[in-house]
């Protein structure tokens, strides 16, 4: 129906009519003229030329098959939203009004693409896992298409671009956007498979356009440890020591970019077919890896490793069965007694926590300097200064290393100099920092064992590029380190500290001598899967027991 100032537009369909940016559904809406209606394949557009009739009259329609093909106009389509038609130029200008000067509705015989079929269902996982609870097993029939046309109209509704989110915080904007989300899902009713949680739906969408998507719940699940995206369909979490997949997803790779570029941005970091990895971390302080294509073959990927917002305690690590009370007296006294120590483990054995908790022991009144890729200690000491590694920016400029800030700690005046991890020539500068006066050093590397422990250290300092021969830096290990501790991961996902050994010094062969004073010693696996065994004192006592008796930490005869 035609009137003077706007036309009416009566649904009496099954599915609804999508007018403009809404839907309407088994009612009637005036809107004004030029406004796109689609209608099955075809986008139906009502110019206004010449002056109104007065009163209501019926719209003129042109078939299909009948009058002149008109072509898309440009805009709308390259960004997502409805497709809409005008007159071709080979006719002289707009579609021609009728003699009455009434408007004239055209329906072009132009068919618009069909659009794209939804992407197949992610394929079942395999028995071993199992499914992540607190998931989207609700909305897991809404199909991609429709997650994304839901997220065209929000949008289209509340331009995300712009409202200013530096001056606007999220718990005032996400209010307006479920607002809008409510709306829209209103309208999309009549689409919307039968037994969709809709409040769910409307959560996981807000997520995606607001914050990480799919992957809030599981930053805020205590007992996921860590998140595994593999592609936009197939997202994987640790849960106590367990891999499971997750009943979540995201609606495209775009929507994980996004993901990507909303961890990234505030830290000054950038990722792009340039650059397409990057470290970064959270608020929280879990670290977070992201790498694109064309490095990720099936798209963009994430791995964030979260961390206890409540540091964890040497008892804690004794009630999980990582330690025995013995091993973590030793340790501790070994921290307190300004002992070099190298945390030797494994990926996600839990070496950084173990650093974490070993730190802790270091006494108050001392200076420490924490040197990370991206910042996760959590040291409670009031004297700590943080630095993080810094990548190059976009004109190669303002890289800053590891091997960079450790050079720098030394200018700091430290007591303490707590590495991240060693992974390259910045091993070299940390064994002299340790061999020159900064006593009671930390640090990580990558090794399966205390021996290749040791091993690795002298690769990562041949890596410096500084030319030495392999005598010196092998009496630069022996003199600079004390204790490696080595950390391991089990089947059963458990995680413990399977051997603690001293650094004795270097025999008539030059080969770096060690002692083993406490191991793990496996006996089996339960019916359960639960890893057995014990730990055990080797007997064998580490050669500066007289520092523990000068810094008055031995109590009669218990050395250990």
């Amino acid at each position: 129906m035609i009137q003077s100032s706007a036309i009416v537009v009566r649904d009496s369909s099954s599915n609804g009519t999508q007018v403009g940016t809404q839907r309407v559904f088994r009612s009637e809406i005036p809107v004004p003229f030029g406004t796109p209606i689609m209608v099955g394949p075809y986008v139906i557009r009502v110019i206004r030329q010449g002056p109104a009739a007065a009163g209501p009259v019926p719209a003129q329609t042109i078939s299909p098959g009948q009058g002149p093909s008109l072509p898309p106009l440009p805009g709308r389509a390259a960004h997502g939203g409805m497709q809409t038609l005008a007159a071709p130029q080979g006719l002289g200008g707009p579609a021609p009004a009728a003699q009455d000067g009434r408007p004239r509705t055209v329906m072009p015989t132009q068919q618009m693409a069909p659009p794209a079929a939804a992407p197949p269902a992610p394929p079942a996982p395999p028995a071993a896992y199992r499914q992540a609870g607190g998931g989207t097993a609700g909305t897991m029939h809404v199909s991609v298409e429709l997650r994304r046309r839901i997220h065209r109209m929000l949008l289209d509704n509340l331009d995300l671009a712009a409202l200013d989110r530096s001056k606007m915080g999220d718990s005032q904007m996400r209010p307006k956007v479920r607002d809008a989300l409510k709306r829209i899902v209103g309208q999309l009713s009549g689409e919307i498979p039968p037994g969709t949680d809709l409040e769910r739906l409307i959560q996981e969408i807000s997520d995606e356009a607001l914050g990480l998507g799919p992957l809030e719940q599981f930053l805020a699940d205590g007992s996921i440890s860590e998140i595994m995206v593999v592609d936009p369909q197939t997202i994987f979490v640790e849960r106590r020591g367990k891999l499971q997949r997750a009943d979540a997803r995201f609606t495209d790779d775009e929507a994980v970019r996004s993901c990507i570029e909303r961890i990234v941005t505030p830290l000054g970091r950038r990722i792009d077919e340039s650059t397409p990895l990057v470290d970064a971390r959270l608020k929280d302080g879990s670290r977070v890896n992201a790498v694109i294509k064309p490095l990720s073959i099936k798209g963009a990927c994430i791995t964030i490793r979260k961390f206890s917002k409540t540091p964890l305690t040497l008892q804690n690590l004794i009630e999980f069965g990582a330690l025995t009370e013995q091993m973590a007296r030793f340790l501790t006294r070994s921290v307190i007694a300004k002992k070099n120590i190298v945390i030797s483990g494994g990926t996600g054995s839990g070496k950084t926590t173990t650093l974490n908790v070993l730190s802790s022991a270091i006494p108050k009144e001392e200076r420490i300097v924490t040197i990370e890729d991206a910042a996760e200690l959590q040291l409670n000491q009031p004297h700590v200064v943080s630095l993080e590694s810094r990548p190059a920016n976009m004109e190669g400029k303002g890289e800053y290393t590891i091997r960079d800030l450790v050079k720098n700690a030394l200018r700091m005046r430290p007591d303490r100099i707590v590495v991240g991890e060693c992974r390259g020539g910045e091993c070299l500068d940390m064994l002299q920092a340790m061999n020159t006066g900064h006593d009671g050093s930390l640090t990580t590397t990558h090794a399966n064992s205390p021996r290749e422990a040791i091993n690795r250290l002298e690769v990562l300092a041949l890596m410096s590029g500084i030319d030495l021969p392999a005598r010196a830096i092998r009496e630069q290990i022996a003199n600079s380190v004390h204790l490696v501790v080595q950390q391991s991961r089990f089947s059963d996902g458990t995680r413990r500290i399977t051997a603690i050994s001293e650094v004795i010094g270097m025999d008539d062969n030059f080969e770096i001598q060690l002692r083993p004073i406490f191991e793990f010693q496996r006996s089996g696996i339960a019916g359960d899967g639960k890893v057995l065994g014990e730990y055990r004192a080797t007997g064998y006592l580490p050669s500066y027991l007289d520092a523990f008796i000068s810094y008055g930490l031995v109590q009669g005869k218990d050395y250990l």
